[in-house]
């Protein structure tokens, strides 16, 4: 991971002139008369071609999943990638019903087992939005079954909502078993509750993949609801999103785009009978199809970046982006190699039905695999990126996960897409433009408190700021122009100050004041070759 404080190489900007051995408090009154500052914008991306770079690699991904398709040896696989909002690429391979000589399409509807822990959390989501439940109130206010629970120890919390949503409820890692528990009923779940269920660890510290955890919120999302499950999604979640053809049950799915589940035995294919929709579905029993689900990727894509206007998706911007947060730590892995082989040590959390990742590169990853008898899925989207990769398959634990990442990695280097670009908002300007006036010498900066918030010359010396400053900018030559304001957000920018022999780049931090002044200043010469 890298700090907060980040070095951001750029380019030099084109279209500018240059402008020859000026005063420094000259080359700003002219950098003031050209630039006005602007209004401060949500992030947004730059380059209007995006979408059309990325379609110009859909033959690339098609052949990634056709070979994942033919290697790992699955009946059927359906696939799509979302961008900006739209299905962009799709297609599908082999069959979504081998006895039935079914093609698979992106219109066939497979089960996508624990890819559906998304949709429990975003119903609970709603719910605490409308003020029907709180996240960190103990979980046995909402179903007070749970109320009984035998905890490890006598000094351990009781279990929140919020514990249920992260897999930190201690609650053991299930699996195998909880797998097969999906038609179980709402009775026989809460008859488990009511006799004790084993714990692992205490809650709240340690992170243990509950299928169980997520079929208890599935019993919340009806107990506070009053609604059936099954009909509290339809309504609050699928019909808003147009997702028509996505069912919990198999046998509301029309039959003819139904994807039969299948496993090997003995060399040949097997169908692993669909289990009917229970108390686990909440947990795994989603059946829906590519063309459906992209709505649902694209309602989470749709989060970012925070901005102003209208917010009238079935679960409001902020509480999408909640979902994506990292809430319990799950794992280190320095040696991490990208699908490609390149190393990229990543950090991993589970957020809220979601997990959530951060590579070397800084780049964030919100994901989710699935897999149960006779079917296998997994998303991944980079939110910042705007962009999300999905497949599922009809093979018992497929492992869908590496195919999704090695093609959101392809498209995203293929097509030179980067993460949306922050304007300056007017203060952070402001606050450059009268800095650099001072620069290098300093001179009156010390009586500007209006520019400089109380600790900035309590913590550095003016001399000892002349003397560096004045050093970093002899190396540099003369100043001929200010570069790019690039913000680092609506408080913190890097600003290049462009000399004749060398750039100095000047970091600067605002406070949290109602009227934000510079709290830290920092300067260095601009890698050579920048």
């Amino acid at each position: 991971m890298r700090p907060a404080h980040r070095w951001i190489p750029r380019s030099r900007p084109t279209g500018a002139t240059p402008l020859r051995r000026l005063p420094i408090l000259e080359v700003v009154a002219l950098f003031l008369a050209a630039h006005a500052l602007p209004a401060q914008e949500a992030p947004a991306f730059t380059d209007p071609d995006r979408a059309a770079k990325v379609q110009a690699l859909g033959p690339t991904a098609e052949a990634m999943f056709g070979d994942f398709f033919r290697e790992r040896d699955v009946p059927g696989l359906a696939w799509g990638v979302v961008l900006d909002g739209e299905l962009i690429l799709s297609g599908a391979f082999g069959s979504a019903d081998l006895d039935g000589g079914v093609p698979a399409d992106t219109r066939s509807l497979f089960r996508i087992a624990s890819m559906s822990k998304s949709f429990t959390a975003l119903a609970i989501l709603q719910l605490r939005d409308r003020g029907l439940l709180r996240l960190d109130a103990p979980a046995s206010d909402y179903l007070p079954v749970m109320e009984g629970l035998r905890l490890p120890t006598d000094d351990a919390p009781v279990i929140t909502v919020r514990n249920l949503l992260s897999h930190s409820a201690g609650f053991p890692e299930d699996n195998p078993w909880g797998d097969r528990q999906l038609a179980d009923t709402d009775e026989e779940l809460l008859a488990l509750a009511e006799n004790g269920i084993s714990f692992s660890n205490a809650p709240g510290v340690a992170y243990e993949y509950s299928n169980t955890g997520f079929a208890l919120l599935g019993q919340i999302v009806q107990r506070v609801s009053g609604m059936g499950f099954q009909e509290y999604m339809r309504r609050h979640v699928f019909e808003p999103l147009g997702m028509d053809a996505t069912v919990w049950e198999f046998e509301d799915a029309p039959s003819e785009r139904l994807a039969r589940g299948y496993d090997r035995a003995d060399g040949v294919w097997v169908q692993v009978p669909h289990e009917h929709h229970g108390a686990f579905g909440a947990m795994g029993g989603l059946i829906t199809s590519i063309e459906d689900f992209a709505a649902y990727a694209a309602l989470h894509l749709s989060a970012w970046p925070p901005r102003d206007g209208l917010d009238e998706g079935p679960l409001r911007r902020s509480s999408l982006r909640e979902m994506h947060q990292p809430a319990t730590f799950s794992s280190l892995q320095p040696g991490y190699r990208y699908p490609d082989g390149r190393e990229c040590g990543i950090v991993r959390f589970y957020a809220f039905g979601l997990s959530w990742t951060r590579d070397c590169d800084g780049r964030v990853l919100v994901a989710h695999s699935g897999g149960l008898p006779g079917f296998g899925s997994n998303w991944v989207m980079m939110p910042d990126y705007g962009i999300a990769v999905f497949a599922f398959d009809n093979r018992t634990y497929a492992g869908t996960s590496g195919v999704t990442l090695a093609v959101l990695d392809s498209l995203v280097s293929g097509a030179g897409l980067e993460p949306r670009a922050l304007s300056p908002s007017p203060v952070l300007a402001d606050r450059m433009q009268r800095l650099v006036a001072y620069l290098p010498s300093w001179e009156g900066a010390e009586a500007d408190t209006a520019l400089f918030a109380d600790n900035f010359f309590m913590d550095e010396r003016v001399g000892d700021l002349r003397d560096r400053f004045t050093e970093l900018f002899a190396e540099a030559g003369s100043i001929t122009e200010i570069g790019e304001l690039r913000p680092q957000n609506r408080l913190r920018g890097i600003v290049t100050l462009h000399g004749t022999l060398r750039d100095v780049e000047v970091a600067f931090t605002l406070s949290p004041e109602t009227e934000p002044r510079i709290q830290q200043a920092q300067a260095r010469l601009a890698p050579e070759g920048r």
